[in-house]
């Protein structure tokens, strides 16, 4: 059977295990010690709701796909008819080649190719690499256009916990201010977080409805962000991201193949619409690259 997320890639380190699809280089399961912590969904399925996909050179939305560089304006494809906007950059179906591949690590490498509204070359890599407690995660992007090119980064893994009631489940997000979205999702403002809106402390998952972009993230003195999900047996799963991803998208569903809820905690470079607003947007100078890191552990 010829899978619509292209070739599967199975790591294993001891009792962890993870799935990474060719399709969008995205990390399509994750366990450990038996345990999903990323859930799986249907083999014959393709990727729902961008799960675990790479999102390259924006996240999330860009109004209308019309966006201004420099003095230039440039019209994207339009990716998501239904809210006219383009979404999740323009690397989400592509089919990544396989640079190194070892028991326990994969590198995946695809190139950004001038296209339509977006007139630059990047080329860009995913290394998945297990850890004793789950998976840490390296991309890196070099512009090889001739001018410098505006680049952003997501990615949108789906976790849980697998063996626990995904409504006991209690998500932490260390965020001061939140991103109020119109009905198309596009930010109209930003605030301090309150209400449904303020996850320092935690809430039930089976609380909140969140389709919700985070911004002023409090970093650990390692220099990380750390946003969990913690059983009532007080088991952790925990999504930190490192330098350069300054926001997190945290989105909630009961849409998921095969589960009841589950969140999926988005580590960004930049929030919606910032290929019109410049938050978080990075120019990279001819043959400059970028180099960032997130990861998931489970403990």
């Amino acid at each position: 059977m010829v899978s619509p997320t292209g070739i599967q890639i199975h790591l294993r380190r001891g009792d962890v295990t993870a799935q990474i699809a060719q399709v969008g280089a995205s990390l399509r399961h994750l366990t450990v010690g038996g345990v999903d912590i990323v859930p799986p969904y249907p083999d014959d399925a393709p990727t729902p709701m961008a799960s675990g996909v790479v999102l390259v050179p924006w996240p999330n939305r860009v109004r209308d796909g019309i966006w201004q560089d420099g003095e230039t304006t440039r019209s994207l494809s339009i990716s998501e008819p239904k809210l006219h906007n383009a979404s999740h950059g323009l690397l989400r179906f592509t089919a990544y080649e396989i640079a190194e591949h070892t028991d326990d690590a994969v590198t995946l490498a695809a190139t950004i190719v001038p296209q339509t509204g977006y007139p630059y070359l990047v080329e860009t890599t995913a290394r998945y690499a297990l850890t004793d407690a789950g998976i840490d995660v390296t991309h890196t992007l070099t512009n090889r256009s001739a001018e410098s090119a505006a680049v952003a980064l997501g990615t949108h893994p789906f976790v849980t916990i697998g063996d626990v009631d995904p409504h006991e489940l209690v998500l932490r997000i260390p965020a001061e201010t939140y991103f109020e979205s119109d009905e198309r999702m596009l930010p109209v403002g930003e605030s301090p977080v309150s209400s449904g809106t303020d996850l320092r402390e935690g809430r039930r998952l089976g609380d909140v409805q969140l389709d919700t972009g985070f911004a002023n993230l409090h970093r650990d003195p390692d220099g990380r962000v750390r946003t969990t999900l913690t059983a009532p047996d007080g088991r952790t799963v925990t999504v930190h991201q490192g330098a350069g991803f300054n926001f997190v998208q945290a989105f909630t569903s009961d849409r998921y193949p095969g589960r009841p809820l589950v969140v999926a905690i988005e580590p960004m470079t930049a929030p919606a619409e910032a290929f019109n607003s410049g938050r978080g947007l990075r120019r990279l100078a001819c043959d400059e690259s970028w180099q960032l890191d997130w990861g998931i552990a489970f403990v």
